[in-house]
């Protein structure tokens, strides 16, 4: 079971590590939720989440490039079940089949975290252009709550059925 996180003793590349995992991490999961749900029209589930994860990729990208230049390849301190504090679905959260709205509420719930993770993040980060950087960040998990929490209020019946309901269903109704 992971610990929970001091943010007072996070060193700040630690913090950057950390908002790597975040970004990383969210990116392969959305690309994960992106082929399991298979797109059928545009802007479906899977349409979102693979643009959600191009979107988490970039970030990753970013936030690696401002940890390599300040800290070269020094080794991380922080372990990969560090995440599960900050920004993971808890475990068994995310499953195989998973019906388009069980995937939006596991996509709420961690980038309700990873917007948690920055707001604690920056009241001990101080350089300049991290802080903002993680400010820039902060409000973007912040955008993707309100995106995922207004597609969840508009999703069809249907999409509370798993994959292999939903297209159980869609065969015999000739879709």
């Amino acid at each position: 079971m992971p610990t929970r996180l001091d943010y007072s003793k996070l060193t700040l590349m630690d913090a950057l590590d950390l908002a790597t995992l975040i970004e990383v991490e969210a990116s392969k999961r959305y690309t994960q939720f992106a082929e399991q749900l298979g797109s059928r029209l545009d802007n479906d589930a899977a349409s979102v989440f693979q643009s959600m994860a191009v979107n988490e990729n970039k970030h990753g990208e970013q936030i690696a490039e401002r940890r390599l230049a300040m800290f070269g390849d020094e080794r991380p301190t922080v372990k990969l079940d560090d995440i599960f504090d900050v920004e993971a679905p808890d475990f068994g959260a995310s499953r195989q089949n998973m019906s388009p709205l069980d995937a939006y509420l596991v996509a709420l719930s961690s980038e309700r975290k990873a917007f948690a993770f920055y707001d604690l993040a920056l009241r001990y980060v101080e350089q300049p252009d991290v802080k903002a950087l993680f400010e820039e960040l902060r409000a973007e998990e912040a955008e993707h709550v309100r995106m995922i929490e207004e597609i969840i209020k508009k999703l069809p019946p249907e999409a509370k059925l798993d994959v292999e309901d939903q297209d159980d269903t869609s065969m015999r109704m000739g879709y």
